[in-house]
């Protein structure tokens, strides 16, 4: 068994099953106990690729610009089809987080009794996993949330555990109770948010309180956005550190300047070494209660 469970989830655009292999590789080398760290993946583009790429072979292939387009295609339609009556039972943004809970069960199974867990989103992926907390925090008070599958979690345990029955401390370690950290690279929460009252403008809910949250943004990154200024819930959850995602001089006159640096955080040595860091954390530090 495991002391520590790495969950990443990707972010908008195609993306392959293995996007997180070569991190997980690269994070293990120097990690204090790299034996105790299970790694898993949220995987949710299979929800949404095949229609994408209808699209891109009826239009697309005849214009201009064909990568950037294609960029923004197929990014820009995750976020729009995630998004599009979310509160219908067999929507996309109910699905997506079918995936992320399944994700954490597997976690949950590899874990000691009072293993931890470390989220890493990217681009897309941070706003749905943002959503997922918030429901399953609105949940955990008693408020039953008006989308997605913590408005009855039970209710979703074929697609979850299968055969399994969810205990109590499923569903607690499913909700984040033993969430430790989360950190987001190339988050666009504020293009979803933008629009709101200030007011409105309010984060899920710290699901226990050593929990940290480090968003990692690059100032040329179009895509990538800091948190801490959306508001002052926000800024009292987050903290923002800006990065160079691209790196060095010639990975900005390849990447930095256009949309092609929003796929680079996860190669960015000062990102790598932030995740190190926080593994390391929690595979020292002792547990505590939530």
């Amino acid at each position: 068994m495991k002391q520590v469970a790495l969950v990443t989830i990707h972010g908008m655009g195609e993306t392959e099953p293995d996007y997180a292999a070569t991190l997980f590789q690269t994070v293990q080398q120097g990690l204090v106990q790299p034996g105790q760290l299970y790694c898993g993946t949220v995987y949710y583009q299979d929800l949404l690729q095949y229609n994408e790429q209808r699209v891109w072979q009826a239009t697309g292939f005849r214009l201009r610009w064909s990568k950037l387009r294609r960029f923004m295609l197929f990014g820009f339609a995750d976020a729009a089809a995630l998004e599009h009556r979310k509160e219908q039972p067999h929507s996309l943004y109910h699905y997506s987080q079918l995936k992320i809970a399944r994700a954490l069960y597997l976690a949950k199974q590899q874990l000691t009794a009072d293993g931890k867990l470390v989220l890493l989103a990217h681009s897309l992926g941070c706003h749905v996993l943002s959503c997922y907390l918030w429901d399953a925090q609105q949940a955990k008070a008693g408020v039953k949330p008006a989308a997605g599958i913590w408005r009855d979690i039970k209710r979703y345990q074929a697609g979850i555990s299968g055969d399994t029955a969810l205990t109590d401390e499923d569903i607690a370690f499913l909700r984040g109770d033993r969430l430790t950290a989360l950190i987001t690279t190339g988050c666009n929460i504020p293009i979803f948010v933008a629009a709101h009252a200030i007011e409105q403008i309010v984060p899920f809910t710290k699901p226990r309180h050593d929990f940290i949250w480090h968003n990692y943004y690059d100032k040329d990154d179009v895509l990538g956005w800091p948190l801490a200024d959306l508001s002052d819930s926000y800024a009292a959850l987050v903290t923002d550190i800006e990065v160079n995602a691209a790196g060095g001089f010639f990975g900005w006159l390849a990447a930095s300047w256009n949309p092609l640096s929003h796929n680079q955080y996860w190669r960015e040595q000062s990102v790598i070494a932030a995740l190190r860091r926080q593994l390391n954390i929690a595979l020292q530090t002792p547990p505590v209660k939530p």
